[in-house]
């Protein structure tokens, strides 16, 4: 086996043609390079210089080595310069998940500002329920996440975001629409789209239906807002969502959101990691950005329109300040 240490000298020397100007190139003495290189030709079993006054000059046998050492130690150039990339995030990946309300409505925002900051760095954004989210981050699919605490995991470190108003929806048509408010037991017996075990939503309304003593008569079951939005505006039924998932429909009469009596509905909103995995750089500044939008105390008016509130008021100050 190549002694690696040898064939670096052996590259040095070759490629200044001096033992004495390759031992100052690499802080050692010229003796000391002397030896290795004569231990690296006892190794190889080949004679790789010769000598002519105070120059060296490679054998045959030294020129086919040299041919092979640059391609290392060019490729060993290489290797540093991406390294020192990676430490200036000038390069590298942040795989990130979070659920799809979020997707759809946050994250374009907040990418579109870390890129900002970080133009090299590929993002690689994963969705789907809560639930799926924690299992993509113990798969080591994805980093960090912007999710619901959808399930005890010791392994998982759970830190506050945000918190998000879950409304109720129903058909400008449905006779409860004109009502400015409901009991839930008006609603409870309604046929229900819920969202998928394993997200943070589907908890909170179960946890509702659960307090009142009612079963949720489940027309269906989907993680697709869009297609909850549209189905309930046809009239099938009800459901639970984000308001900013909402708003923009209840603005233009697609959909209505009566007050439900008694009763506030806040979704959780966590950013996850994993305990004992140290996170890239790229994840390190992603998780920086998501601390300072949160800061140290959510409230219950926080949610996914004053966070893209706070990230457009960035984006403009860094386009004032360019």
């Amino acid at each position: 086996m190549i002694n690696f240490n040898h064939f670096r000298i052996f590259y040095y020397a070759a490629k200044a043609g001096s033992f004495t100007e390759a031992a100052e190139r690499l802080f050692i003495t010229q003796p000391a390079v002397t030896a290795q290189i004569r231990a690296f030709e006892e190794a190889c079993n080949l004679k790789l210089f010769k000598k002519k006054g105070r120059h060296v000059y490679l054998t045959d046998e030294g020129k086919a080595l040299f041919h092979y050492a640059r391609k290392v130690f060019e490729f060993e150039q290489e290797i540093e310069v991406a390294i020192d990339k990676m430490h200036e995030l000038k390069r590298g990946v942040l795989r990130v998940g979070t659920t799809k309300t979020y997707a759809r409505y946050f994250m374009p925002y907040l990418v579109s500002a870390y890129l900002k900051h970080y133009p090299d760095i590929k993002v690689f954004l994963n969705e789907g329920s809560s639930a799926e989210m924690t299992r993509s981050l113990l798969d080591l699919s994805i980093e960090i996440a912007v999710i619901a605490k959808a399930e005890e995991n010791r392994a998982v470190i759970f830190r506050p975001f945000s918190q998000e108003e879950l409304l109720p929806i129903l058909s400008p048509a449905h006779r409860l629409a004109d009502r400015g408010s409901v009991h839930f037991t008006e609603l409870a017996g309604e046929p229900i789209i819920m969202k998928d075990a394993g997200s943070g939503t589907r908890l909170r309304v179960a946890d509702l239906f659960a307090r009142y003593g009612r079963v949720p008569n489940i027309l269906m079951e989907t993680n697709n807002v869009e297609f909850i939005k549209d189905l309930v505006g046809r009239g099938e039924g009800f459901s639970f969502l984000v308001k900013a998932a909402v708003m923009q429909d209840v603005k233009e009469k697609r959909l209505v959101t009566p007050e439900i009596r008694g009763e506030h509905l806040y979704l959780d909103v966590s950013i996850a990691y994993l305990k004992d995995q140290s996170l890239s750089r790229p994840a390190k500044a992603f998780l920086r950005m998501l601390e300072t939008l949160s800061g140290d105390n959510p409230s219950p008016v926080e949610g996914i329109g004053a966070l893209t509130a706070r990230i457009l008021a960035w984006i403009r100050e860094d386009a004032r300040n360019e």
